[in-house]
C-alpha cells in the first residue's frame, strides 16, 4: 500500500524511450466512475504485475458482475505503443495506480518501471500511463521526470492517484529521487500535463504515498511516509499535505522509531464522523513486529493518533520479530454498519514451529475507531480455511477489502505463496461460509 514547481506545457518525454501513440478522447466522455475500470463496462477490473517478461509485466482480469472474469490481457514493454523495450531488471509493473487521466471514461493505468536504464543511466526510472479504452488497455506515453536526470532514482518508488488540487480532473502524484511530484491533469496522450508541484523538505526522502479525503473538502490529500533525519536521529514519519489550488505541507508523525516506514496505508472513515483517517503500516517496527500506526482525521486535517500491535487488547497473537505486522492494509466495511474496518496482514507470522506461514486480522472500527473489539484472525488453521500451514506461504503478504460481488458487504482477499483466498464478508463479519481459492495473482491486481 505505497504512497512534488515548474509549468508544464508540451514536455518532452524520457530520453531514449519510443514516441507514444497520439490518440483522441471523445469530447463528450464523462470520467470513468472507478479509475480501474479500464474498458469502461461499469466493473473494475484487476491489474497484477506479471514476471512472464524479461523486465516485467501486467495481467489485466477484466471484472464482471461477481467478481473477475475469465477475459484477461497481458502487458510489458514489448506491447504495441507501450514506451520502452522489455529489458532485465525494469521491473515493469511492480508499481501500479489507476485513475481516468484523460477524462475519457476509461480507467488507465500508471505503471513504473523503476529499473528502468535511461541514456546509460542505471536505475533511473521511468513512469508510463497505459490508456484504457473499450477493448481494455492500449497504448502508452510516458510521464516526463521532473527530478535531476540521475543514477538510481528509480522513478515510480510509489504512485498516488486523486484530484489534489479539486479542480474536477484526476492528478498524480510520483516518487522519485526521494521527492514527491504532483503532476496536475488532465494527462495527455501526447504527453502534456498540468504543472507539477515539488513536494520535499530538509531532511526528509519520500517512499510511500497515500491519498485520500481527510479534512472533508472536496479535494484529495497526500500522505507521504518516509525517512526523517534530525541531526543523528533517524525515524519514519508520514507527512500530511493538504489538498488545495495551492497544495499546503502540514503535520508529521512518527510512525517508527528508525527509518523502516516501508508498509500499506490507506485512509478510510473509522469512526464515521466524517472525516477520513489515515492507517500506516510499519512491520519493521521493534525488529520486525511491526505496528499500525492510526491518524484520525478532523476539520483541520489529521489530529489524535493511536497504535495497533498483536499485543493491543484483544488482537490475537503476541509481537514478535519478523512477524512484520502492517507489512499490508487495507479498509472496508465488512459487517455493513457503516464504519469502514482495517484488514492487516502478518505474513511473517510462525504458526507452531513453521516459519512464515503467516496470517491476517481483520480490525473492526466503530465509534472509537478502530479497536481489537470484536477483531477476527484468519490463518491456514483456522476451521473452514483451505489449504494446509506450509513454512513460506507468507499467507497475508498482500490483503484487500472490497465488496466484489456487490451484497453491500467487503469481502477479504488474501495472498498466499501457494494460493490466495477470497472471504466473504457478512452481519457477523468475515466467513468462512463461501471461501473461495482464488489466484493470488488476482489479489495483486486489487489496486488501493
Amino acid at each position: 500500500m505505497r504512497h512534488t514547481r515548474a509549468l508544464l506545457l508540451a514536455a518532452p518525454l524520457v530520453a531514449g524511450l519510443l514516441s507514444p501513440l497520439t490518440l483522441t478522447a471523445p469530447a463528450s466522455a464523462a470520467p470513468a466512475a472507478h479509475g480501474d475500470d479500464f474498458d469502461g463496462d461499469g466493473y473494475r477490473d484487476y491489474a497484477a504485475p506479471s514476471y512472464d517478461s524479461l523486465g516485467g509485466g501486467v495481467r489485466v482480469t477484466f471484472g464482471t458482475a461477481t467478481g473477475p472474469g475469465t477475459r484477461t490481457q497481458y502487458i510489458d514493454q514489448s506491447s504495441s505503443g507501450v514506451p520502452g523495450a522489455d529489458e532485465a531488471d525494469d521491473m515493469f509493473g511492480e508499481v501500479r495506480a489507476a485513475a481516468d487521466l484523460d477524462g475519457d471514461g476509461y480507467g488507465d493505468l500508471v505503471v513504473a518501471a523503476r529499473g528502468e536504464d535511461v541514456s546509460g543511466r542505471e536505475d533511473q526510472g521511468a513512469v508510463t500511463v497505459l490508456w484504457g479504452g473499450a477493448k481494455g488497455l492500449e497504448g502508452g506515453t510516458t510521464i516526463p521526470g521532473k527530478a535531476p536526470k540521475q543514477s538510481y532514482g528509480y522513478m515510480g518508488d510509489d504512485l498516488a492517484t486523486g484530484d489534489f488540487d479539486g479542480d474536477g480532473k484526476q492528478d498524480l502524484a510520483l516518487v522519485n529521487a526521494g521527492k514527491t511530484y504532483v503532476y496536475r491533469g488532465p494527462l495527455t496522450r501526447s504527453g502534456t500535463t498540468g504543472s507539477v508541484t515539488t513536494l520535499d523538505k530538509t531532511g526528509f526522502d519520500s517512499s510511500h504515498l497515500i491519498a485520500g479525503k481527510v479534512d472533508r473538502d472536496a479535494k484529495t490529500d497526500l500522505v507521504i511516509v518516509g525517512a526523517a533525519f534530525s541531526g543523528t536521529r533517524e525515524t519514519a514519519d508520514a507527512w500530511f499535505v493538504k489538498g488545495g489550488k495551492t497544495l499546503t505541507p502540514g503535520p508529521s508523525l512518527q510512525v517508527n522509531s528508525g527509518t523502516e516506514g516501508g508498509g500499506d496505508g490507506v485512509i478510510a472513515d473509522f469512526d464515521k464522523d466524517g472525516y477520513g483517517d489515515i492507517a500506516v503500516g510499519t512491520p519493521g517496527w521493534s525488529a520486525y513486529k511491526g505496528r499500525v500506526t492510526l491518524w484520525y482525521g478532523s476539520s483541520s486535517g489529521p489530529s489524535t493518533s493511536a497504535r495497533i500491535t498483536q499485543s493491543t487488547s484483544d488482537v490475537a497473537g503476541t509481537p514478535e520479530p519478523d512477524d512484520s505486522f502492517g507489512a499490508s492494509v487495507s479498509a472496508g466495511d465488512v459487517d455493513g454498519d457503516g464504519y469502514q474496518d482495517l484488514a492487516v496482514g502478518v505474513y511473517g507470522e510462525a504458526i507452531g514451529d513453521v516459519e512464515y506461514a503467516g496470517g491476517v486480522h481483520l480490525l473492526r472500527g466503530g465509534s472509537s475507531g478502530v479497536t481489537g473489539k470484536k477483531s477476527q484472525w484468519f490463518a491456514r488453521n483456522t476451521a473452514g480455511v483451505p489449504g494446509a500451514v506450509e513454512g513460506d506461504d507468507s499467507f497475508g503478504a498482500t490483503v484487500r477489502l472490497r465488496d466484489t460481488d456487490r451484497d453491500g458487504h467487503a469481502d477479504l482477499w488474501v495472498h498466499g505463496m501457494y494460493g490466495g483466498l477470497r472471504l466473504p464478508g457478512a452481519t457477523s463479519g468475515l466467513t468462512t461460509t463461501g471461501i473461495a481459492e482464488v489466484g493470488s495473482d488476482l489479489v495483486e491486481g486489487l489496486l488501493q
